[in-house]
């Protein structure tokens, strides 16, 4: 598959490809892909199966600001190039009368209608052109632009009906906002004290890597001093991940052993069992296991991803048969797939979990983006909406674990050109604008219960460097006042 790209009417002739991946059906990235590069102002993508597939790449929206991961619809091969520009506007414009359709905002008399009609125009008037590419890239662009522009609006109006909803029902409370706390930063009299102002549902990072050191010694210091001070002051706690597959939470000497994948679930299953019954009486819910979807360095099969998510949820269940058990995902659209065999699709694992019978209460789900790392590309907010109501039919609560945006670009893996911007490079107003529609985004969904902010504080180990609610001497960022918006609203009804 070919795709000529264009820009202000003329090919490219020097174009970076960040992020991009080809994609099957139900979005799900294709593994079998031999190449995909630019050359000669054509995207060429090789691919061992025959099947029609879809391209995704980080793409700059002209006159707007921002730089998104978008796709274009499943296509088939063909000798000729397609205009990628025109099949990015295809790909909007699909997807903004579904969800138009999803969300019953198709009233005539609504204001909108004016703007769909004018993306519909300018898209047919690409097609009109599209033995001559040039031109047809120019309009393409404009269908493209105003899509975006579009689908912007009608996801955040769609959020505000339902998030008023919310309210009206008061099935929002307290405890529905969120945020994990770095166990260094506690000791800051500033830090704790913005962070009991604000949430009332706290949860604290466990490190099985910091916490079991060598075999069978345990340093509980830090949970102690941290649960210790929380207790009784109108909290819900939640703690975790218990597990988590990546080098920084494994502990060395099991790193260093190799060993098999039943020793790695007997130690698992003790160290679940050592921390769940420590913490029993203070903590309101654990996240169980984080990632294993996504982040696997034993190399697990599938098989053995499936029984380690079992067992984890045994072993929990054993030690605390009353606090909630969350299985956490990450990265939701699943582009790690494309390059890692040991992974699993996000939708396919989750399915996989419910149909197993695995004993658990919630799925947790981590939302980050600014880095040019697969699946934290940034994307619009009616691209989130799409993903966010793939849970709707989930038979299992639903929380947002974890999301952070950062409040500036930064250096190799979060410059702007190769992890992307919403509306225009990062800055502190553009986080908390970004925040707030996330949060009505999220908020207004009934099946998602709480969000929870991943990071209270600009600390070194955060998900994106600047990405807290607060700078690292405790001022409040923007960020930090939509927050307390958020919270004052809710505390009102």
């Amino acid at each position: 598959m070919k795709f000529q790209v264009f820009k202000n009417g003329k090919p490219l002739l020097d174009f970076t490809l960040s992020g991009a991946y080809l994609f099957g059906s139900d979005l799900i990235p294709l593994r079998h892909v031999d190449k995909i590069e630019f050359k000669d102002g054509e995207i060429e993508c090789l691919k061992k199966s025959p099947d029609a597939a879809g391209l995704a790449l980080l793409w700059p929206i002209e006159d707007t600001g921002h730089l998104l991961l978008l796709n274009t619809t499943r296509l088939p091969e063909r000798p000729l190039p397609y205009n990628l520009n025109l099949e990015l506007a295809r790909a909007r414009m699909m997807q903004i009368t579904l969800k138009r359709e999803d969300w019953a905002l198709f009233d005539q008399s609504d204001k909108f209608e004016e703007m769909a009609q004018e993306v519909e125009d300018l898209f047919i008037k690409a097609l009109q052109y599209i033995s001559v590419p040039e031109r047809a890239s120019v309009y393409a662009d404009q269908s493209l632009r105003k899509g975006v522009e579009f689908s912007e609006k009608l996801a955040a109006k769609h959020a505000e009906q339902f998030l008023a909803a919310r309210f009206r029902n008061k099935a929002l409370g307290r405890h529905s906002l969120g945020c994990e706390v770095n166990l260094d930063q506690m000791a800051d009299e500033k830090y704790r004290k913005w962070l009991l102002e604000m949430f009332g549902f706290i949860t604290i990072p466990i490190n099985w890597a910091q916490i079991e050191p060598r075999k069978g010694e345990y340093y509980f210091e830090k949970l102690d001093q941290c649960i210790q001070y929380l207790a009784g002051r109108r909290v819900a706690i939640c703690a975790g991940p218990l597990l988590k597959f990546t080098p920084d939470f494994m502990p060395q000497w099991l790193l260093q052993q190799k060993p098999g994948f039943e020793k790695i679930r007997e130690d698992a299953y003790a160290f679940i069992t050592a921390v769940v019954t420590r913490f029993a009486k203070s903590v309101h819910a654990w996240r169980v296991i984080s990632g294993i979807n996504a982040l696997n360095c034993f190399n697990f099969t599938f098989e053995q991803a499936m029984e380690m998510t079992r067992t984890a949820c045994l072993a929990a269940r054993a030690a605390d048969n009353k606090s909630r058990k969350m299985v956490e995902l990450i990265y939701p659209w699943g582009e790690y797939y494309a390059s890692d065999k040991t992974t699993v699709p996000p939708l396919v694992y989750v399915d996989m979990v419910i149909q197993s019978g695995i004993s658990f209460d919630a799925f947790g789900l981590q939302l980050h983006f600014g880095k040019d790392v697969p699946g934290m590309h940034v994307r619009d907010m009616m691209q989130i909406s799409s993903r966010l109501d793939c849970f709707a039919a989930v038979p299992k609560a639903v929380h947002i674990t974890g999301v952070s945006v950062p409040d500036s670009p930064g250096p190799d893996v979060m410059a702007t050109e190769r992890a992307g911007c919403w509306r225009k490079p990062w800055d502190p107003s553009i986080q908390a604008a970004w925040i707030e529609e996330f949060y009505k985004a999220s908020l207004g969904r009934p099946f998602i219960n709480t969000v929870t902010y991943s990071c209270l504080a600009d600390h070194p180990d955060q998900p994106t460097a600047g990405c807290g609610l607060l700078t690292k001497d405790m001022t409040p960022k923007k960020s930090f006042l939509v927050m307390a918006k958020f919270q004052k609203t809710i505390l009102k009804r």
